[in-house]
């Protein structure tokens, strides 16, 4: 119990440890002055398109709580969901282990609702399903198109692909939408029922996920400079590489992670344009809503108390 108790805090710490010293090592020579002109140098309309990008990103993050809801044939009030969802995701992207930090927040949430433990347990994992798919679509989209892209993180990454791996992919995901159409069994398990979902929720997660995907990654290229921009299409296949990777590492926030593939991932762009671009990005899309979602923890649970009191009262 002890050992896994330690494992993860010990593998998070290791990672991050290994991560700056490759980041540091290939940012040899930057200073945080040449960091805060590549700042100064994001034209104000730019800033507008990032934030811009920030907001298509978390509503299609609010999407994947009422998808998910869709699918377990629940009705909650689309604010509430709305909120719970940029809560669980402001704070799951900055503390790390998202699966079970997200799910400590939407069972304290949901559980208000009336939904059951297994109902809230079937949503996380639908929701990190969700995930999963959206990326796998776009990741197959890229590969397909410019297969060569891997070849941008040198050794970093142990991977080897071709466009043959993003056809496979992208087979993988219309086996899915297949079994839709086919309207699979139930898959029972125990006392539990795993429902196949409509084609009409299956086309709702790719649209979610693959939303907010594009808008995570448009934040970093509209922060990026002109000069050697390699494209928006090439900066969404390596963001997709740096937040997988940095999501499987379970780094908080992706710390490091996030910044050394990406680094890797740009070689013909200058490491301060680079650094200051993720800057912006964990600004809008981790710092920002964290604050935010700090405040609505704190008020949501000052009116939980407030309303078990009153029960307590009466």
């Amino acid at each position: 119990m002890k050992l896994k108790r330690y494992f993860w805090p010990v593998v998070a710490t290791a990672t991050i440890v290994l991560s700056v010293w490759l980041l540091l090592r290939e940012l040899h020579g930057l200073s945080l002055e040449k960091v805060g002109d590549s700042l100064a140098a994001i034209p104000a309309l730019h800033w507008v398109f990032a934030a811009i990008s920030t907001l298509v990103a978390y509503a299609a993050l609010a999407g994947y709580d009422r998808v998910a809801l869709l699918h377990l044939g629940r009705r909650i009030d689309w604010l509430f969901i709305t909120i719970c969802s940029f809560t669980t995701y402001a704070l799951s992207h900055n503390i790390g282990a998202s699966v079970v930090s997200g799910g400590v927040v939407r069972y304290r949430a949901y559980s208000t609702k009336g939904l059951s433990p297994a109902e809230i347990g079937l949503l996380v994992a639908f929701c990190s399903f969700t995930f999963i798919l959206g990326t796998v679509t776009l990741i197959g989209f890229v590969l397909v198109l410019d297969p060569d892209i891997v070849l941008r993180f040198g050794d970093l990454l142990p991977l080897t692909a071709s466009r043959a791996t993003g056809v496979f992919l992208l087979l993988l995901v219309a086996l899915y939408l297949i079994g839709s159409l086919l309207r699979l069994r139930p898959l029972h398990i125990g006392r539990f029922a795993i429902v196949y979902p409509s084609l009409h929720v299956t086309l709702s997660q790719i649209a979610v996920a693959a939303s907010e995907l594009l808008g995570a990654a448009g934040i970093i290229y509209f922060a990026l400079p002109e000069a050697g921009n390699p494209g928006y299409f090439i900066v969404l296949g390596i963001f997709l590489m740096s937040f997988s990777a940095a999501l499987i590492s379970h780094v908080p926030g992706g710390l490091g992670v996030l910044e050394l593939v990406f680094v890797m991932g740009l070689p013909d762009m200058a490491g301060a344009d680079v650094i200051a671009a993720l800057l912006v990005f964990r600004l809008f899309y981790l710092i920002v809503p964290l604050m935010m979602a700090l405040v609505v923890v704190l008020l949501f649970e000052r009116s939980r108390f407030r309303s078990e009191q009153v029960s307590e009262k009466t």
